[in-house]
């Protein structure tokens, strides 16, 4: 079985601000999951007008302990594969994300893309889907399926509010004066 999470948000921000903050947020005091994430590659395509990033964010495991039991879950932290463009002829913003932990068990995923709203494109809106397909383990891995659903989901919370709140401590900082210096 498949279990999948798709959701729709508002940023009332630029695309470019949204898709810069979005290298910021994490690790963050709010997603004490995200243990840091290493930049492997980044560069430009001028003529394309398309920024790409790929990178590699280590994550706590969050599979409760009375699972680990099954050696291959013991492990102590997750990988996720993160790609992202940022194409400024379009405009859009995506991402793509994949485990590299347990990929031969299990499969997760997510996409989102980041454009800018119709209703005012001086705002962003972001449209976001995660699948989790759990490939081993027989009926037990319903179970995992049905866990790592609640925590997508939860984590997609988080992941919006460490925005939204960055997006405006950032907004305000641009708006601090600057201290002269002489």
């Amino acid at each position: 079985m498949v279990v999948s999470v798709t959701i729709q948000h508002l940023f009332k921000y630029r695309l470019e601000f949204v898709a810069n903050t979005h290298f910021q947020k994490y690790p963050s005091k709010g997603e004490k999951f995200v243990v840091r994430v290493d930049t492997l590659e980044h560069n430009r395509d001028a003529a394309r007008g398309i920024e790409y990033w790929r990178r590699i964010a280590v994550c706590a495991n969050v599979i409760p302990s009375i699972l680990r039991t099954i050696n291959v879950l013991n492990e102590q932290n997750f990988l996720l594969e993160e790609e992202a463009w940022l194409n400024f002829h379009k405009p859009e913003f995506h991402l793509r994300s994949s485990n590299i932990t347990w990929s031969k068990y299990a499969h997760i995923w997510e996409e989102s893309t980041f454009r800018p709203s119709h209703e005012n494109p001086k705002w962003t809106v972001l449209e976001q889907h995660g699948v989790v397909e759990v490939k081993a383990f027989g009926a037990f891995g319903r179970v995992l399926e049905l866990f790592a659903q609640r925590f997508l989901q939860s984590g997609v919370r988080r992941g919006l509010r460490i925005m939204d709140d960055l997006l405006q401590e950032r907004e305000s900082q641009a708006y601090l004066p600057q201290d002269n210096v002489s």
